[in-house]
């Protein structure tokens, strides 16, 4: 009896990688490939990822303590003040912009390749957060040079970037998810980052607003999550229960609101990008 010789053909990537586990090696790869692109032919290179934010903040600081006297005696450290408020900002502003476009740009990948959508925003995400922990070396250099050492509350940093990343990841999936319906949003994105950039204290004390609008912060995001990172690093105790929880609520809130709208749209993205 003749044996039967026929062999199905399998795609190479499907043969050596389970789904979850070839979906997290496209991470890594998209990670590091950004992260070389964004570096290269950069004299400085990732030396940029720690002078930015130092920058950043002795001329925010200048600016808003000296010309515009915004600093208070509540702030043991203006420009530590600045600093945090600063990188927290620009994780959540860049990780967003990036994601957002982030399905759009790779529409010729989406139509050749058999690929988990929310891998793309995600990434940024990721990356993002990668550019953050260089960042936190700018951090270090400010509070040794305010003579605020970093104490044992930094042990609530892992749980200060799950918060943000997640919320973050959420953020992205659903702007990623719409912007490829409804291409302004990509225009009217950064509008809204300006207008949430002054609407939260980054460069200014709190004790500067009204009653009113102190209490309207209550309802912004990242007030919670820069408020976070400023207890336990520049006040230096750990962060309250509360605002634990207001950082977890507004994680999770945006993980179901970006994951819903995505898993809702991402069927038709094929025919739009």
């Amino acid at each position: 009896m003749e044996a039967n010789t026929e062999i199905a053909t399998v795609d190479a990537s499907d043969a050596w990688y389970p789904e979850r586990q070839k979906s997290l090696y496209i991470l890594r790869q998209l990670v590091s490939r950004d992260f070389k692109l964004k570096y290269r032919r950069s004299f400085l290179g990732v030396a940029w990822s720690v002078l930015n934010p130092l920058l950043m903040m002795g001329v925010m600081a200048a600016v808003f303590s000296y010309m515009m006297r915004f600093s208070s005696d509540g702030i043991p450290s203006y420009p530590l003040y600045i600093i945090l408020g600063n990188v927290t900002f620009s994780l959540m502003s860049d990780s967003t912009s990036q994601g957002m476009a982030s399905i759009i740009n790779a529409a010729s990948l989406l139509k050749k390749v058999r690929i988990k959508r929310w891998v793309f925003p995600i990434e940024k995400v990721l990356f993002a957060l990668v550019n953050f922990a260089f960042s936190l070396i700018a951090v270090l250099i400010v509070m040794f040079v305010v003579g605020i050492y970093p104490t044992w509350t930094v042990i609530v940093l892992p749980l200060f970037l799950l918060y943000l990343g997640v919320f973050c990841a959420g953020l992205s999936l659903f702007l990623s998810a719409v912007s490829v319906f409804f291409r302004d949003v990509m225009h009217l994105w950064s509008v809204v980052l300006t207008a949430w950039t002054y609407a939260t204290p980054l460069f200014y004390p709190l004790d500067i607003l009204p009653e009113w609008m102190v209490s309207l912060e209550k309802f912004n995001p990242m007030f919670h999550f820069v408020n976070y990172i400023r207890v336990a690093l520049l006040y230096q105790q750990l962060p309250s229960l509360n605002l634990n929880i207001g950082c977890a609520v507004c994680a999770l809130v945006s993980l179901a609101l970006g994951y819903i709208v995505f898993k809702a749209c991402e069927r038709k993205f094929i025919l739009y990008i």
